[in-house]
């Protein structure tokens, strides 16, 4: 079954989205930009914030989400949000991102990456994980739900199944790469070998950032990834069926008639 998208970025909403992403993108990359070490760089995301909550607000203003996608938007993310503390403690095992893949595959990409993003700020709030990682997280998300564009949309069946468990895959260890982008400079001093040098050349600290994450991160990773591939390949057939019927029974973005009781009744007259 084909459904169109909810809402795409066009225009102002995709302008604030380029901009999202450039700022955001120079909060994981700045220890390979920067010439010097610095303090922590919250004034990127202090930038970034306003700027994905204006997205959100641009698109309704412009109508490209209704009443009910914004209904539909805050039941996922309360979902997912509560999907993400079953994997507490448990090394990979986050049964949240199968739900973003798969709502992100129906509901079209834009959504997905407003899905990611608030998702994961709404799991913080459970959770009380509110720290300065949380920006970090949100965007991440944001863009493993934005990424499902890379898939193209006229797969179907077992091909569409196939190329969404890969495509977890490769999002599981984008995302254990994003999170230690963000917390490698800080964590191993100075005197390591494998530690954050201020100043070094590029291929230095990325050979460090590369051995760091391989030798850290990798027994998580793995784990998620399988993980979140597997549940794909084993439930994505009716929940994207299920999703699918949603879309269509919902009748997104048409819009809501409110027929008052009088003229109703003079109508079946």
């Amino acid at each position: 079954m084909k459904t169109s998208r909810i809402f795409a970025f066009r225009g102002a909403s995709a302008v604030a989205l380029l901009a999202t992403s450039a700022i955001s993108a120079l909060g994981f990359l700045w220890p390979f930009l920067v010439s010097e070490k610095q303090g922590h760089p919250q004034w990127i995301f202090l930038l970034a914030t306003p700027c994905a909550l204006l997205l959100l607000f641009i698109s309704i203003s412009n109508n490209e989400l209704d009443t009910k996608s914004i209904a539909l938007l805050a039941v996922l993310s309360a979902l997912i949000a509560a999907l993400r503390p079953m994997g507490t403690g448990a090394v990979g095992i986050e049964p949240m991102w199968f739900i973003l893949i798969l709502a992100a595959r129906v509901f079209g990409p834009s959504f997905g990456f407003l899905l990611g993003a608030l998702s994961m700020f709404l799991s913080a709030l459970i959770t009380g994980g509110i720290g300065p990682w949380l920006a970090y997280q949100s965007f991440a998300a944001g863009w493993i739900g934005l990424g499902v564009a890379l898939i193209p949309k006229k797969i179907t069946g077992r091909v569409e199944l196939i190329s969404l468990a890969l495509y977890g895959i490769l999002a599981a260890e984008f995302f254990g790469i994003a999170m230690d982008l963000q917390f490698w400079p800080w964590v191993l001093g100075g005197d390591s070998q494998l530690s954050y040098l201020a100043g070094a050349p590029l291929a230095n600290n990325f050979g460090h950032f590369i051995t760091y994450h391989f030798l850290s991160s990798m027994a998580w990773d793995i784990p998620r990834a399988i993980f979140t591939a597997t549940l794909i390949l084993v439930t994505g057939k009716p929940v994207l069926h299920t999703l699918r019927r949603a879309y269509t029974k919902a009748a997104f973005m048409n819009p809501i008639e409110f027929i008052e009781r009088a003229k109703a009744q003079e109508g079946a007259q």
